[in-house]
């Protein structure tokens, strides 16, 4: 992983590790962030979550690397890996409507583009400027409607991420802040509606830097959600704290996942990530928070799942079930994208045309596979807990 400069400290991220023991009476699980040995079980992704194929119409105005902002009922929002500012709204299909692009320097256009959130009852999506540490906000034809400020005060630098919380909130994380890194921001004006405190000892961020006469190099162990969506509420993953809470509707925390030992009494430390939550299995990683910038390696991370009803741990592997032989499939390539609790991923189009031709799909992948052409956009793939 390749060191990257100073100022984007805030972009780089958390993760951790796990130990087998059962479920407490109540309910949350206890994991050993040393423990890196566990039982094998194979697992079939089709078996606990609902799978949907979503091919992204490919024309001379529709061409982008499939990078998922948000998905509604109605509509898809995609943007490109590079920041070009270009947003493709597509239908819940993946027809093509329209191609939105208001990057430059004047009021109404964004500097910078993080990430997009959709608001399909108000009609808008909310840019992450975070070069601005401004909020955008946008019609779905792309008109301007108002620009909102982030958190000014504090260790601040940028909300990392803003999920759509209600109809007047979005729902965001403050990587910087000290003591209160969950906010819930009016859309209307920027203003804190609500601070959730996650305690925590000692704020810890989950990244290695090295000073040289240069300035300094920074690296992290890639992206993950402090913001997870799940049957209604809200996970929430402050790597400096020895517990993953559910903040609930009346915005009590609810303890989920506690850790051992004390993440500030490592050194180095381990840090527990949380990569899916479905009605059966909890996915975790646990990260060790090292790297050699002269091999520009490190971030060491046991992978492992707890099982809700065998009430132990074990690691994994999973297969896609919409493949004829045994197709493994790696939860890295999932990412929370909206309130209801869907995980995205992509697949490239010149792969399933190959293993079409092959006759390696099956099911809903192989009927999607034989609509494409090697050189179309990828499909999206999105996963949710069976219920």
């Amino acid at each position: 992983m390749k060191g990257t400069t100073i100022f984007f400290l805030s972009i780089l991220l958390i993760t951790t590790g796990c130990k087998r023991q059962d479920q407490t009476a109540d309910d949350r699980v206890t994991v050993d962030v040393t423990k890196n040995s566990f039982p094998k079980k194979e697992l079939v992704l089709q078996d606990f979550m609902d799978v949907e194929y979503i091919p992204l119409e490919t024309n001379d105005e529709f061409v982008n690397q499939g990078f998922v902002q948000d998905v509604g009922k109605e509509f898809i929002l995609v943007k490109n890996y590079k920041d070009n500012g270009d947003i493709f709204v597509y239908d819940r299909t993946g027809k093509a409507i329209r191609k939105i692009n208001r990057k430059g320097q004047g009021g109404e256009e964004y500097i910078s583009c993080r990430s997009v959130t959709l608001d399909e009852e108000n009609n808008e999506m909310f840019i992450n400027d975070f070069l601005a540490r401004k909020i955008k906000v946008y019609d779905l034809e792309g008109n301007f409607k108002r620009s909102i400020k982030q958190k000014q005060d504090g260790d601040t630098q940028f909300y990392l991420d803003i999920f759509n919380y209600d109809k007047e909130n979005l729902i965001c994380y403050d990587e910087c802040n000290q003591e209160i890194p969950f906010l819930l921001v009016s859309k209307q004006d920027g203003n804190i509606t609500k601070e959730i405190r996650t305690p925590f000892k000692e704020k810890k961020l989950f990244l290695q830097l090295l000073r040289h006469e240069g300035g300094t190099r920074a690296a992290g162990p890639g992206e993950y959600s402090r913001i997870i969506p799940f049957n209604g509420n809200w996970i929430l993953l402050e790597p400096s704290s020895d517990t993953i809470y559910t903040l609930m509707p009346d915005y009590n925390l609810r303890p989920f996942i506690l850790r051992t030992p004390p993440v500030h009494t490592m050194n180095p430390e381990s840090f527990l990530v949380l990569k899916l939550v479905s009605n059966r299995y909890y996915f975790m990683e646990s990260i060790k928070n090292v790297y050699d910038f002269s091999k520009e390696e490190g971030f060491p991370r046991t992978y492992f799942v707890y099982d809700t009803q065998e009430k132990d741990f074990f690691r994994y592997i999973i297969y896609n079930g919409d493949y004829s032989y045994k197709k493994e499939f790696y939860m890295s390539m999932l990412t929370p994208i909206n309130s209801k609790g869907e995980l995205w991923a992509t697949l490239n189009a010149f792969e399933l045309c190959r293993d079409y031709k092959k006759g390696k799909l099956k099911g809903k992948l192989k009927e999607v596979a034989a609509t494409l052409e090697e050189d179309d956009n990828r499909v999206v793939m999105l996963v949710k807990s069976k219920k």
